[in-house]
């Protein structure tokens, strides 16, 4: 059974590398993993500015999501799950988190960043794509900007 719970300070860098492992599930090269660094790595800060869960199966963290709400808009920063562990229900449990989450939040809206890769996943959960933004991590590279309506 995978539970969800706000991740702990200590675990913060195990998180920061799985949501690395993720992102290089897609096969991109060492340059471009080296410029995610940054971006994917969590700080204790971002714990008391965000909204942050990890997915357990037992002790074992699945994969995790963050969220920040500013107004009626709620920004998903990452959600990730460790490769070993796709297909088994985490994902789809991290994005009704969100979800619940930027409602409960006072959000009319989500806005997704999305990889490439993930955007099937996103709109499979109802988001749209709306356009198009410029990376954080990688100069000239542009994303699906995609929204919920929550």
């Amino acid at each position: 059974m995978i539970t969800l719970r706000p991740p702990e300070p200590a675990e913060l860098p195990a998180i920061s590398a799985l949501c690395l492992r993720s992102k290089a599930y897609w096969g991109y090269d060492a340059s471009f993993m080296a410029a995610c660094v940054d971006e994917l790595t969590l700080s204790e800060e971002e714990l008391g500015s965000s909204e942050i869960v990890v997915a357990l199966d037992d002790q074992t963290i699945m994969g995790m999501a963050q969220i920040v709400i500013s107004g009626g808009e709620a920004d998903l920063q990452k959600l990730f799950v460790d490769p070993d562990h796709m297909g088994k229900g985490a994902g789809r449990l991290l994005m009704a988190w969100t979800v619940t989450a930027a409602r409960d939040g006072g959000a009319e809206t989500l806005l997704i960043e999305a990889d490439p890769y993930a955007e099937a996943f996103y709109e499979r959960h109802g988001a749209k794509r709306v356009g198009e933004i410029a990376s954080g991590s990688i100069s000239g590279r542009v994303l699906p900007l995609m929204r919920l309506d929550l």
